[in-house]
């Protein structure tokens, strides 16, 4: 996934079709000139629809159109026919897309499985033909009602990319080295600070044929919360996590005070954070011998699993899958409760 082709932010300006007017005709014929109403009624107009879509990872596709337009919907005819709906406008989109009106800044609807259909700006419903109008003392009405107008609203589509387990770091902490050891995935990889730019998702291969999805997401800094590095671009994809691990490097100046930043830093962003799983990994960890590793962990957080691991030597590897399996398995458990 590479970060020109990476888009999760959109703004779109949506507008449904008006529906088609009701017909006031009336009914003639050779032997018949002065027969009933016979109107029928104007079409739907057409809505503007999402559509989510697991083949899609990306909003690039709709980064260049910013304005969607429906049909709209046809009149009535006479012969009591009705008017033909006008085409809806679909817009397909990956799982994870936030639909946000612009105006109001409340979120509409959430696309979390694939063939979830959601209509975001309904068409205009199609007028009555005369043929509703007739009644015992009102015998031929020359009058239908007019189709409904169709809507116009600005809509922000942000994507947060769903993912069994986010790296949680600042940068240069070892994420996308980790994430190029588990899985098939290559993010870049430079020492120095934000290469990774955009999310990076693999496939990490478990016991028994087993897997789970692994997000490496762009590094976060003191202060991410109010906009500064990455800032909110990086924080909404850890919410869409079912687990997140923390990683710190063993040559930190301070490690347990460089988690509580982290810690910190999700908790102002979004406090529901806090209560996902959580699992520590002190990572670069090639150089260090066991007593070294047993003496700081005796100084790390005890209300967090930690482990010591080194994606270049592979020590540690295995089990970090088990700790995460595990706590993968544990989040579901505690949302089936």
């Amino acid at each position: 996934m590479s970060n020109s082709n990476f888009v999760d932010y959109v703004k779109i300006c949506c507008r449904s079709g008006k529906g088609g007017a009701g017909s006031a005709h009336l009914y003639r014929a050779k032997n018949i000139p002065k027969g009933g109403p016979d109107g029928g009624d104007g079409g739907r107009g057409g809505h503007i629809i999402v559509h989510g879509n697991r083949n899609i990872w990306t909003l690039l596709h709709l980064k260049y159109r910013k304005h969607v337009i429906a049909k709209h919907g046809e009149p009535g005819t006479g012969g009591n026919k009705h008017g033909a709906q006008g085409d809806d406008e679909i817009l397909e989109v990956p799982l994870g897309t936030v639909i946000r009106d612009v105006e109001s800044g409340l979120v509409q609807c959430e696309i979390t499985e694939h063939g979830q259909t959601e209509i975001i700006v309904p068409g205009g419903r199609g007028g009555l033909g005369n043929v509703h109008f007739k009644s015992p003392t009102h015998q031929t009405p020359r009058f239908a009602q007019p189709g409904e107008a169709g809507g116009e609203e600005w809509k922000i589509l942000e994507l947060k990319v769903l993912a069994d387990v986010g790296l949680v770091g600042f940068p240069n902490a070892g994420k996308s080295t980790l994430l190029s050891v588990v899985s098939a995935a290559k993010p870049e990889i430079a020492d120095y600070p934000f290469t990774t730019l955009v999310p990076n998702l693999g496939m990490v291969s478990y016991r028994d044929d087993r897997s789970f999805v692994m997000a490496d997401i762009p590094g976060i800094i003191e202060g991410a919360h109010e906009g500064k590095g990455l800032g909110h671009r990086f924080l909404r994809h850890i919410e869409r996590n079912a687990t997140l691990l923390f990683m710190v490097p063993a040559d930190a100046d301070d490690i347990v005070a460089q988690y509580q930043v982290l810690l910190n830093e999700l908790q102002e962003f979004n406090p529901e954070l806090i209560d996902k799983s959580r699992v520590l990994a002190i990572t670069k960890c090639d150089m260090l011998d066991d007593e070294l590793m047993k003496e700081m962990k005796s100084l790390l957080p005890k209300d967090i699993p930690s482990v010591f691991i080194s994606s270049v030597s592979g020590l540690n590897i295995q089990r970090l899958k088990d700790m995460l399996w595990e706590s993968i398995n544990q989040s579901a458990e505690d949302l089936m409760d």
